[in-house]
């Protein structure tokens, strides 16, 4: 007898284990689907937004590795051809390599024959359009980091507000475990908001490294056409 009843009593605990892993095991669809329509909602508007986010990384991440490209030995041969003379062979080279510092280079060399300070006037304002070009929709990333957990949050506070309104309509009497579950899922709108937010802010950063760095090869190379431009007045 002593046996059976532990044997029952081992099986009812195992019973109730497995029916509270069975009641606390929530998959991510399932979570998203139990919030409402407002919440619903706002998963979607979040999911569009990390969807538009992701796009934007890649597209220019990709815009920005062509753009970075570029012959080691092309200010050389710059060199070359507008020491001997050979300006259209200099423009021919600089649409050959077809990047943003060939073209700087090109307007320099399309302006041989103006004062030093037109020249560079020339070459920076075909640097800011470079530059526009580079950052094409890298400002919708930094937007996107910044209303994601925004939306996220507001989605909180709208299940919050829900939850309450159900406990003061119920005179204080609603069921803990459907209250602690409209605030569960109500935070979810938060987690979602605040990935969305953390994938845009890193994507966005990498892209402003990315951007730099060809920024500075173009000043770079700018200056070094001043230089070649100024040699032989030296």
């Amino acid at each position: 007898m002593l046996n059976i009843f532990f044997q029952d009593g081992a099986e009812e605990v195992l019973e109730g284990l497995e029916t509270e892993a069975t009641e606390k095991t929530l998959s991510i669809m399932e979570l998203l689907m139990k919030g409402g329509v407002g919440g619903q909602i706002i998963i979607g508007v979040l999911f569009v937004l990390l969807f538009v986010a992701v796009y934007i990384y890649f597209e220019r991440l990709f815009a920005i590795k062509a753009a970075s490209k570029m012959d080691s030995n092309f200010m050389n041969q710059i060199k070359d051809h507008v020491s001997t003379g050979n300006i259209k062979g200099a423009k021919s080279l600089c649409i050959q390599q077809d990047s943003p510092v060939s073209r700087l280079t090109e307007k320099g060399i399309s302006r041989i024959g103006s004062p030093l300070n037109d020249i560079n006037t020339a070459i920076e304002n075909a640097g800011r359009l470079e530059v526009y070009k580079l950052e094409k929709n890298v400002s919708v990333l930094a937007t996107i980091a910044g209303a994601g957990p925004m939306i996220g949050f507001l989605g909180t506070v709208i299940g919050m507000v829900l939850a309450f309104h159900q406990l003061a309509s119920s005179s204080g009497q609603a069921e803990m475990g459907s209250l602690a579950e409209g605030i569960y899922l109500a935070m979810t709108t938060t987690v979602a908001g605040l990935i969305v937010g953390i994938i845009a802010y890193i994507g966005y950063n990498h892209l402003v490294v990315k951007t730099d760095k060809i920024v500075h090869q173009m000043e770079a190379t700018a200056v070094e056409f001043l230089d070649l431009l100024n040699e032989p007045a030296q």
